[in-house]
């Protein structure tokens, strides 16, 4: 039993929230202590940016597929001008950034080719099929909803074998890398947002012709933490390499041979499958991501969601959409966040390709989820 206390009721807090406030509290200076120990402060600072965005997507219930398919199926656009609002304020500062700084901070850069174009094809389509990106997977496992914990683990094990044959797909052709420099290069990104968001406006229905104040307010707040894992992690904010590293630890712990891989055998992979966990930027935001996601959860009454009344073969779909995401993100150089989002926010041009190739595939996969059995 709690006891009231004179200093809380004249603070005007109620013991209860007092408490769930002090938990909430002392659970996330904990987990930034334990990681700053052990691995350093620049890395307890990450699994920090991942907390923040786990909490503000599933906070305000800011994410990418859902406002796709929202705007596919209602011409609603609120959700993706509140992405492009993100996109463009990370622009204005993170393009000059890498420009001024080359040597310590790298952008989302990545060629235009064939696989990039079908591997985000079929990720859009593969996203509407679980109602959840590369993010939103990790948010949506994380607040306990089944499909997505169902989908993640393939999720992570198609980005290992989309790495995997990374180099044979990207054999196939592509183009020299293109990208936008300097302040002509953030005057160009936020022209395009703009002719974006006045075709959004010139396509929804009037109803929807705004957004809630909520978007607005999560497209500061993750605009913001984007520029904070940009400058401290050196690079921007991503997600499926992460996944895609957790399997391949696994792969060589468990003896299997990585050598037949060009991009698991490079040094470079080689040294992030040898080192912690807790050292490496993607894993820590997708950590910080799902507990920040659950921390929210708990706070409104519990992560535990109804299971779906879903067939068998639902649950296989779910799977299999996951392993393709996975497997898909990987050919295209990212999901909707280090694609989308990180691609276009600094300067490169395959972004652009990524985002009509991806909402092309969403209308394909909001087609094939009924047929899946996985509307219900």
């Amino acid at each position: 039993m709690i006891l009231e206390s004179p200093l809380l009721a004249s603070a005007g807090l109620k013991p209860r929230l007092f408490f769930k406030w002090a938990t909430l509290f002392t659970f996330v200076v904990a987990i930034f202590l334990s990681v700053a120990a052990i691995a350093g402060l620049r890395f307890g600072l990450m699994i920090l940016i991942g907390l923040g965005f786990g909490a503000t997507l599933e906070g305000f219930r800011f994410g990418f597929a859902g406002p796709w398919r929202a705007m596919i199926t209602k011409r609603d656009p609120a959700g993706i001008w509140a992405q492009l609002l993100a996109i463009g304020m990370v622009a204005i500062f993170a393009i000059p950034l890498i420009e001024n700084y080359s040597s310590e901070i790298t952008g989302a850069v990545a060629p235009i080719g064939y696989a990039m174009v079908l591997g985000a094809f079929v990720f859009g389509a593969a996203m509407q099929v679980v109602l959840g990106c590369g993010s939103g997977t990790l948010v949506n496992a994380g607040s306990g909803n089944i499909v997505a914990l169902i989908a993640l683990p393939f999720f992570a094990l198609g980005s290992f074998l989309g790495a995997y044959h990374l180099f044979w797909w990207t054999d196939l052709g592509v183009l020299p890398v293109q990208k936008l420099t300097g302040w002509g290069g953030v005057g160009i990104t936020l022209l395009m947002i703009c002719f974006v968001a006045i075709a959004l406006w010139w396509k929804a229905e009037p109803q929807f012709r705004r957004i809630p104040k909520r978007l607005i307010f999560a497209a500061l707040i993750v605009s913001f933490l984007a520029l904070a894992n940009l400058v401290v992690a050196g690079q921007p904010w991503g997600v499926v390499y992460g996944l895609g590293l957790w399997v391949a630890k696994g792969a060589h712990y468990s003896a299997i041979d990585l050598s037949g891989s060009v991009f698991w055998a490079a040094p470079a992979s080689l040294d992030r499958i040898n080192a912690s966990v807790l050292t490496d930027y993607t894993s820590l935001t997708n950590i910080g991501i799902m507990m920040g996601a659950f921390l929210v959860a708990f706070w409104r009454g519990g992560v535990s969601q109804p299971v779906p009344k879903l067939r068998i073969i639902a649950w296989v779909w779910a799977a299999i959409a996951g392993l393709l995401m996975g497997y898909a993100s990987r050919l295209a150089f990212g999901c909707n966040v280090g694609a989308f989002f990180s691609g276009i926010s600094t300067g490169s041009l395959h972004g652009w390709v990524w985002f009509i190739a991806a909402f092309i595939g969403s209308y394909v996969g909001i087609l094939l989820r009924p047929r899946f059995g996985l509307d219900i």
